[in-house]
């Protein structure tokens, strides 16, 4: 009688344990650890992992996936990541979690600057995560900018 209810506790479980795996992934890119990050992605060099930065190609390959984080990691004195909108979903040993990342990025300083110009970006992501024996793994992030609307926009909208 108590199957349900243990499903239902297991189900919890997964959902919180990818929960914790997706925010590992953004707090790894915010300290800018890039060990702690390639042991997130699935491991072993057969499996295809994919990933989409905005305005990026297509991604493939572990070895590749991780490059980009190194260059982007390189090229990135500053990031934050305020994660809002997160759904997870799943079936069996798949999960998928979708999210709005706010973000807040600075490059390098300007001359007599202790920070570089701070930019704010909204992008939608999707992480798709594996279940492992060790646990949670990414599979494939994508992101896609949020484009905003300018004022020019509004008004080609309302009639004259």
């Amino acid at each position: 009688m108590n199957e349900p209810q243990d499903e239902q506790t297991s189900a919890a479980d997964d959902i919180e344990a990818v929960e914790r795996a997706n925010t590992a992934f953004y707090e790894a890119l915010e300290r800018g650890d890039l060990d702690e990050l390639t042991g997130l992605w699935l491991p072993g060099e057969d499996l295809t992992v994919s990933c989409v930065h905005p305005g990026w190609p297509v991604l493939t390959g572990r070895g590749e996936v991780l490059r980009s984080y190194a260059l982007i990691m390189a090229n990135t004195e500053y990031i934050q990541f305020f994660l809002t909108d997160v759904g997870v979903s799943m079936t069996g040993d798949t999960a998928l979690v979708t999210c709005t990342e706010n973000i807040l990025s600075g490059g390098p300083a300007e001359e007599g600057s202790s920070l570089g110009p701070l930019v704010g970006q909204l992008v939608v992501a999707t992480n798709v995560f594996r279940r492992t024996p060790e646990g949670w793994k990414l599979w494939s992030h994508h992101g896609s900018p949020v484009l905003a609307e300018t004022d020019e926009d509004e008004d080609e909208d309302s009639p004259s």
